[in-house]
């Protein structure tokens, strides 16, 4: 098939003209034990992210070593600068008083010093650095320049596409999908919102309909990574890079999944997407059960570390937007339940950092890269970041609801 033909058979991009908003049903209340746990994660948040910025200005660790941030240790991609000053954003927030100014002042900083990856072609994961800091930004202040950051970094992400598979490849190499771009391909979407271009609109959904064909199992599991050939663009196989077996269930990617999905959804409102961000719910919900944290792979028979409590704080992420988006009362409620006791379970004093002790990160037993033994049960910087994140996002809800 030619680029010209290709092209012509795409996917119509249609993406909505606003996001869609998350409507909880009207009588769900907020535990009570959920106000507890979130005054408990944002007194650690603002003890650690003070100390880190203070011990290691200007520099953006990744994970821990023995508790302690590594500055300078091996990275497997540049991919993770965006949570540091995502945190720092919603510290200028929900800190203290007396320490929000200079927790924006900090959040300000970090952000600026990461705008030029606006234009790195090179990695897949544009999402994780602009859409925690620049898209805070411009919703604090309304700056149009700093929308313009978010466009021009959707526009790099969108300028990854291949016409022969039709999908954005991962860093790794140009035959390589990965689920994790799902966290990152509403870049692309929230660029041709913004700009009209159908054509940007078309190739991020065609990214999102191989993915869901290729990556998606029928039990609602998601593979790390598909591979293609790179002449025809057929489809190979479905590969992992970072869980137990090729056939394996990664818990991380299936938290990649159920959140992107449902991104996806509140952008184009195709059904189909939020469909597949359920089933991976459910597979989620069903794997882990009361236990709430999972292991880095359901598959892996008798895991070393029981808990990867990244993935868990990225999947109530994705399991509180779900609530916010099924029609289905019952299960809106379930969903929310579910990632609220995720995260009480999180800020339990076995997962939760204490303000004073010396560990230096806020969620411990999270893990980066199991097979290159990179922060194995260790803090690393994505699982706070979803932490709060999502903390952050159930208390907008919670006091936009008690003052109606």
């Amino acid at each position: 098939m030619t680029a010209s033909a290709a092209s012509g058979s795409r996917q119509a991009g249609t993406v909505l003209p606003a996001i869609l908003p998350l409507t909880l049903p009207a009588e769900y209340e907020v535990p009570a034990e959920f106000h507890r746990s979130a005054a408990k994660a944002w007194a650690t948040a603002a003890a650690k992210l003070g100390k880190l910025t203070a011990t290691h200005p200007d520099r953006f660790p990744l994970y821990t070593e023995d508790g302690k941030w590594v500055v300078d240790g091996e990275a497997w991609t540049n991919w993770c600068e965006g949570f540091l000053g995502g945190q720092l954003w919603m510290l200028s927030r929900r800190a203290a008083p007396g320490d929000r100014a200079d927790f924006r002042a900090a959040a300000e900083h970090y952000s600026e010093l990461i705008e030029d990856r606006k234009t790195d072609g090179t990695v897949h994961d544009l999402g994780f650095l602009f859409w925690s800091t620049y898209r805070r930004w411009f919703e604090a202040t309304g700056d149009t320049a700093k929308r313009d950051v978010l466009v021009e970094a959707g526009r790099t992400t969108a300028s990854r596409y291949r016409e022969a598979g039709r999908y954005m490849p991962s860093f790794r190499q140009p035959d390589s999908l990965f689920i994790d771009i799902m966290m990152n391909i509403h870049m692309a979407l929230y660029a041709a919102q913004q700009t009209g271009d159908r054509d940007m609109a078309a190739k991020a959904l065609d990214h999102c309909l191989t993915t869901r064909r290729h990556l998606i199992r029928g039990d609602g599991s998601a593979s790390h990574e598909g591979m293609f050939d790179l002449q025809t663009g057929a489809f190979l196989k479905q590969t992992t890079q970072q869980g137990y077996a090729d056939d394996g269930s990664w818990a991380r990617g299936q938290a990649w999944a159920l959140y992107g999905f449902g991104t996806v959804y509140r952008f184009t409102g195709d059904r189909r997407f939020l469909e597949t961000a359920v089933s991976a719910a459910d597979f989620y919900i069903e794997r882990t059960g009361d236990r709430l944290v999972p292991p880095n792979d359901w598959e892996e028979p008798a895991p070393a570390r029981p808990y990867e409590t990244s993935a868990a704080a990225a999947a109530a992420g994705g399991l509180w937007q779900l609530a916010g988006l099924v029609h289905d009362r019952t299960k809106a409620a379930f969903y929310a339940d579910y990632a609220v006791r995720i995260l009480c379970r999180l800020a339990e004093d076995d997962f939760l950092a204490s303000p004073g002790e010396d560990w230096e990160g806020v969620l411990k037993h999270g893990s980066y890269h199991e097979g290159k033994n990179l922060g194995v049960d260790e803090s690393v910087m994505w699982g706070d970041y979803w932490f709060l994140d999502t903390i952050d996002q159930i208390q907008q809800f919670d006091e936009t609801h008690r003052s109606q």
